[in-house]
């Protein structure tokens, strides 16, 4: 008789990015591979024990081999923890570990223009906004964009087009702030 394996969808590059607080309160969560959601707040746990007990003075990569579910063997943890927050994101072994510290870094620096020195509370009320910015550098598991100029650009025009639908679904552009029409992320102002 023979064995007739099952056919595996193919694996991401990434995973899964987590943005979690000091607490392991997550704040952004992005799966791009299918997860229940159980073990998607299992992996969320998972996530934070494992970078969050390690030492500032190691590098900032890991294997993910202690993580629940099917992530364990054959997964990456490469993370930067910034003031607050854990940037996370969960990769194949055979993944860039710098690479993907640079898109990190990509990330957030496209946040802090976008919110003008970015916070965890606008991660909290803008979190369709951080999903935006994430969908224009990631998309799938798949890295699309890593120039910040060519994401902003993309953030500045959608930003454009929903004033400009606004603007034509009967809403007085006068009414806008000042400040708001001033500033090139206005979509994005608090």
């Amino acid at each position: 008789a023979v064995r007739q394996r099952r056919a595996r969808p193919a694996a991401a590059m990434i995973r899964g990015i987590f943005i979690i607080n000091n607490y392991g309160q997550p704040r952004c969560v992005k799966f791009y591979e299918t997860v229940s959601e159980a073990q998607q707040q299992q992996l969320v746990r998972d996530v934070f024990l494992a970078v969050s007990k390690r030492s500032e003075n190691v590098c900032n990569f890991m294997s993910g081999d202690r993580l629940s579910g099917a992530w364990g063997k054959g997964t990456k943890l490469i993370y930067r923890h910034y003031a607050t927050l854990f940037f996370v994101f969960a990769c194949e072994e055979t993944e860039s570990e710098l690479g993907i510290l640079d898109l990190i870094q990509v990330f957030v620096e496209t946040l802090d223009k976008c919110f003008e020195s970015v916070c965890e509370l606008d991660l909290i009320f803008h979190a369709d906004k951080v999903h935006y910015i994430l969908d224009e550098i990631v998309m799938g598991g798949l890295v699309l964009e890593t120039n910040m100029h060519d994401i902003l650009v993309a953030i500045n025009e959608t930003s454009r087009l929903e004033k400009a639908s606004k603007d034509s679904n009967g809403r007085d552009p006068s009414s806008a702030s000042t400040v708001a029409s001033k500033s090139p992320f206005s979509f994005m102002s608090r």
